[in-house]
């Protein structure tokens, strides 16, 4: 069974930093790419920050500079420091798993974890 278990959300005041989780498990974590997506109240889910195998990364322009991805595949874990948070960066977080291969096309999805940026 495929898990994906995010953790590390909480409620930060703007300019504060978090530091998310995601650890998997019921994978090969090293084969896959990983990412954060967030989703704000009445809005669609977007691409945070993205890492593949090969530790390639990528950021949504709003959040480069602040927002950093790094994985630990002898953790299977992907981690998010998020850095001078505000207000706008409340969401829920979730993280995802994808791996595509010639046997076909594997995704998976945590539960997500609150992010609230406030004062």
């Amino acid at each position: 069974q495929v898990q994906l278990v995010e953790s590390g959300g909480g409620l930060v005041q703007p300019g504060g930093s978090l530091r998310l989780s995601c650890a998997s498990s019921g994978i090969i974590f090293s084969a896959y790419a990983v990412g954060w997506f967030r989703q704000a109240p009445g809005k669609q889910r977007e691409l945070v920050a993205a890492i593949n195998h090969g530790y390639s990364t990528d950021y949504a322009d709003s959040v480069k500079g602040r927002f950093t991805i790094s994985r630990d595949n002898a953790k299977n874990t992907v981690y998010l420091q998020m850095n001078n948070l505000k207000p706008e960066d409340t969401a829920v977080y979730y993280c995802k798993a994808e791996l595509v291969d010639s046997t076909g096309e594997y995704v998976y999805w945590g539960q997500g974890t609150q992010v609230t940026v406030s004062s």
